[in-house]
């Protein structure tokens, strides 16, 4: 990787707790999949959708502080607090540090 994996990671969880809907778009690829696993499992694709669940995961589950961060492999882990919980998200990234896939739902 020609990036820092864990700085986009990081970058990604101050735009989250900033609210910077943009911010958080712009570190997605184009063909960027979510696979969330908070109250009930679904796959968001596609840039509209995306946008959508951003708006409302910004809406109702604010994040809060960092709780762990972890290199795995080729990937990153973090987990983080919100008001339901302690989330942990599993990032992919593509060649220009972009996130590629992000699976995320509650720590266990």
């Amino acid at each position: 990787m020609s990036f820092d994996s864990m700085a986009v990671a990081i970058d990604w969880l101050d735009a989250y707790r900033a609210g910077d809907l943009e911010a958080i778009l712009d570190m997605y690829a184009e063909d960027a999949v979510v696979h969330c696993g908070c109250g009930g499992a679904k796959t968001i694709t596609g840039r509209e959708a995306l946008r959508a669940y951003w708006v409302e995961r910004l809406r109702d589950y604010p994040a809060g502080k960092l709780d762990d961060l972890n290199l795995s492999q080729d990937s990153i882990i973090i987990s983080y607090s919100t008001s339901t919980g302690v989330m942990t998200a599993h990032f992919a990234f593509d060649a220009a540090g972009r996130i590629k896939e992000l699976s995320c739902g509650p720590s266990h």
